[in-house]
């Protein structure tokens, strides 16, 4: 469960939060099983949180920092992550059916059996990215560096 008094300081403001984790030296932030829905947070240090079956769904995480968090089963149907920075994110089993990851980095994160349906990856970066028995039907990959990716399989699932 999440820390309330974490979570509490992220539901004011990306900003508020940002503060917050500096002033506290933050490393891991518990927000696992944290609800966040449609939340605004653009710009939000997550970076090595434990956001694991967190309800992100439709939330605002452009220019967001997510860089070695454990989103493990976490909804994120129709994020907006735009430029979000997603490096060595775990994402296993991640819900993420029609998200905008337009331009993220998503170097050597793992989506096994991750439910990519409908995404919009446009330029984002996949390099070493895990993506065996991800279902990828309909995403849109248009510019996006596959280079090393494992397991990818564009016939769906």
């Amino acid at each position: 469960m999440a820390n309330p008094e974490q979570l509490e300081y992220l539901q004011d403001s990306a900003d508020d939060w940002n503060i917050y984790r500096r002033e506290h030296a933050i490393t891991q932030p518990d927000l696992s099983e944290a609800n966040l829905s449609a939340a605004e947070l653009p710009g939000a240090d997550l970076s090595g949180a434990d956001l694991a079956r967190a309800d992100l769904r439709a939330i605002d995480l452009t220019n967001a920092n997510l860089a070695n968090a454990d989103l493990t089963g976490a909804n994120l149907t129709e994020v907006n992550a735009v430029n979000a920075i997603l490096t060595n994110a775990t994402l296993s089993g991640a819900m993420l059916g029609r998200a905008n990851l337009a331009n993220a980095d998503l170097t050597n994160a793992i989506l096994h059996q991750a439910d990519l349906g409908g995404a919009n990856l446009t330029s984002a970066t996949l390099l070493q990215a895990d993506l065996t028995e991800a279902n990828l039907a309909d995403v849109n990959l248009s510019r996006a560096d596959l280079t090393g990716v494992i397991g990818l399989n564009l016939s769906g699932r």
